[in-house]
């Protein structure tokens, strides 16, 4: 029996040696990670998945982060309407001796929920379409995460029915001390 919790401070290296067997060499060289940098993850969103002995089995991890839009892009002119917010999922991973069990899917659908609960409207990742669809993904045309990113990895999920709307711009790192600040 796999159990889904969040992620707790202790958890971190456990999570880290997880990340580096699952991926490869070099992850931390990936634009998502300059993102990352320096931000703590969302609190209760991310999480890890535990087998009955306690044995990590995988895990999943939100960051908040913004998308600034060209000057004058998002309607009003004001320094507000220029900035949206919006979690970057990533990175999720699973254990290879839990791999085909359906606990990546697990991980997402569980963390998207508790997002959604928590009023977190938009969510983005880089990844595999064909794989993230299913979850209600779409690929992102005007969102730009920093390079070398290939843009048809950009995708994103909106749980309030036209949240991507009109959102464009450049992909950055989270500048707030406040996570509620972020979620409309």
């Amino acid at each position: 029996m796999i159990e889904l919790m969040a992620e707790q401070p202790g958890d971190r290296w456990e999570v880290e040696a997880l990340y580096d067997l699952c991926f490869a060499p070099g992850r931390e060289a990936l634009s998502s990670y300059r993102l990352r940098d320096d931000v703590p993850p969302v609190p209760g969103l991310s999480q890890v998945a535990r087998d009955e002995l306690g044995i990590l089995a995988g895990a999943i991890r939100f960051w908040p982060v913004h998308i600034v839009s060209p000057e004058g892009a998002a309607g009003g002119g004001s320094k507000d309407s220029l900035r949206v917010t919006a979690l970057l999922l990533g990175p999720v991973a699973v254990h290879p001796t839990h791999q085909g069990e359906g606990l990546g899917g697990s991980l997402i659908r569980d963390s998207l929920a508790k997002a959604a609960e928590q009023g977190w409207h938009r969510v983005m990742l880089v990844g595999d379409a064909p794989y993230y669809r299913r979850f209600g993904f779409e690929r992102l045309e005007k969102v730009e995460m920093p390079p070398p990113t290939n843009p048809e990895r950009v995708l994103g999920l909106a749980s309030d029915r036209g949240a991507w709307a009109g959102v464009e711009g450049r992909v950055t790192r989270w500048q707030g001390a406040d996570l509620d600040v972020g979620k409309p």
